[in-house]
């Protein structure tokens, strides 16, 4: 098989639960507007728990997908089982013993962070950050977990990880609201018991393989090699997430202090942003970064270029049509989703308009998410941080200057360009290394994702015309129905249109994803986890 397909067929497998989890968190937000709304509980709700989820990215995935995996390749394929496990132990023990820190520390200081954010429920913001800050270090054991089964081709159970996290919040919602003086507290247990069940499910899958792992003393595991290789990597890279984090919370300090519910509705339309880039973009760059980098160690550079070219195709054919459908539809999709109980018409402005733009910038959110991986693959964690605190200062700029005129479609739009500009910086430092030769890349990507813009504005003129038509014949019948069916209906139109352009021009990638599923369930993942080749 070639690694083209392959790298659509493991793509493909983790996308389906990946789909799943993204459902799953969607249901979440969606349980979140009914409950709380666009108040200022839900408000504090947000703040409270992006504040332990940004440390996340910065501990967990950032020094996890940057520099263990890279790491953790070498010792794979030098075959030395004891040094292998002395390192996975020595990483095991720093990684806990430094998150934990991070917990302590965090309960500790945030009163002195929730001020910052201008939130009216100080008090309940500090609650339920104290309450979800352990998620922390649940999650960055899961995403330690998850690392050594990606490097060893094993995608499903840090699939399955997110899914319990989702279902589990919004069963707490529900099933703890009654028991708590409010349904933010009952959604923060949730958050708490379903990290820990991420890490949980995905133990018995690293012990499966046959990795065994204990704890050190803090000095043995400091003075270990890969220790010590992860950390100059994770270094740099760690400057840079911080960067990209402070952006997150500097763009939610502006947008807290814009108004009541301004916060919310951004997240809100985040959510479903990241809902399309988890049906595919983050599928594809978690399965990307163990094979480049397997590609980059052996020298394979002509490998390493093809893998990454597919991954932009795919990235273009996925993302830009999803784009200029929901930018037609934004407000339909907002309103079948979330305008019910405490989520009125003011929460569907607030929403859509954040909506409206950040979907321009997911093309090149799902860009930087398999760009950075071509790095990472190289034991080069420098460029993308460099690239990031660029583009953060782009989005902080950017926003400070309309989040007065635009409120908090100012702060969406801010992001979506500084987003186009990781994507510019990320692709000009790719084009530093010769052996890559990322003109080669870059200019046939740029033909195809013109070609998919053009494909993508015929396709929307069906859908775009049948509106009326379809809006008036199904108006009053519920909002599943008045919203649901014509939304439905016009993105069939979008499809078929779509997809007979496709066909008529013989398009590469949809005809290996056609021909994916035609092959159905050949040449998936092996009963032992194991990917087929």
């Amino acid at each position: 098989m070639s690694r083209g397909k392959s790298l659509l067929r493991s793509g493909a497998g983790l996308s389906v639960l990946t789909l799943v989890s993204r459902i799953l968190g969607l249901l979440r937000e969606m349980t979140k507007a009914a409950l709380l709304g666009t108040s200022a509980l839900s408000d504090a709700f947000s703040v409270a728990f992006l504040i332990p989820n940004l440390f996340r990215r910065l501990f967990a995935e950032g020094s996890i997908a940057v520099a263990f995996i890279p790491t953790l390749k070498e010792y794979l394929l030098e075959g030395d089982r004891a040094k292998t496990r002395e390192f996975i132990s020595c990483m095991f023990t720093f990684l806990t013993f430094f998150v934990s820190l991070a917990v302590i520390g965090g309960i500790l200081i945030t009163p002195l962070l929730i001020p910052l954010f201008g939130i009216a429920a100080f008090d309940e913001t500090v609650l339920l950050t104290r309450i979800m800050f352990p998620f922390l270090a649940f999650i960055s054991v899961a995403a330690l977990f998850q690392g050594i089964l990606n490097s060893v081709h094993v995608f499903a159970p840090s699939g399955l990880a997110p899914i319990l996290l989702n279902a589990v919040t919004i069963a707490c919602a529900y099933g703890l609201s009654r028991f708590t003086q409010n349904p933010a507290r009952a959604m923060a247990a949730g958050i708490i018991i379903g990290g820990f069940l991420e890490a949980a499910i995905q133990f018995p899958f690293v012990l499966k393989k046959g990795f065994r792992f204990f704890f050190t003393g803090l000095g043995r595991a400091l003075r270990n090699p890969g220790t010590r290789a992860v950390l100059r990597l994770v270094g740099p890279t760690i400057i840079g997430m911080a960067a990209y984090q402070l952006n997150d919370l500097v763009s939610t300090a502006l947008a807290g202090n814009a108004g009541e519910g301004v916060v919310s509705s951004l997240q809100y339309s985040l959510r479903l942003q990241e809902l399309i880039l988890g049906i595919f973009a983050v599928s594809i760059g978690t399965v990307l970064l163990p094979d480049l980098a397997e590609h980059a160690k052996s020298g394979h550079w002509e490998d390493y270029r093809l893998r990454l070219s597919q991954a932009m195709d795919i990235i273009a054919l996925i993302t830009i049509p999803i784009t200029f459908f929901f930018l037609a539809q934004g407000e339909t999709l907002i309103r079948l989703l979330f305008q019910t109980r405490s989520f009125d018409e003011r929460s569907v402005a607030l929403t859509y308009g954040a909506f409206m733009f950040h979907m321009p910038g997911l093309f090149f959110i799902a860009l930087n998410r398999i760009l950075a991986p071509a790095f990472y693959a190289q034991s080069d964690s420098r460029s993308p941080t460099l690239a990031g605190i660029l583009s953060f200062g782009v989005n902080i700029a950017l926003a400070a200057l309309l989040v007065g005129p635009l409120k908090g479609s100012g702060v969406a739009l801010a992001l979506t360009i500084a987003s186009a500009a990781n994507t510019a910086l990320l692709l000009f430092f790719l084009g530093r290394n010769p052996r890559i030769a990322v003109g080669r890349v870059l200019f046939p990507a740029l033909r195809y994702a013109a070609r998919i813009i053009v494909f993508s504005c015929v396709a929307a003129v069906p859908a775009v015309l049948s509106g009326p038509v379809l809006n008036g014949f199904f108006a009053g019948r519920g909002r599943l129905i008045s919203h649901g069916m014509p939304l439905f209906i016009r993105g069939l139109l979008f499809a078929l249109t779509g997809i007979i352009l496709l066909v008529l021009s013989q398009d590469k990638q949809f005809k290996a994803l056609a021909g994916l599923f035609r092959r159905r369930g050949r040449g998936n993942l092996t009963t032992d986890g194991k990917q087929e080749i």
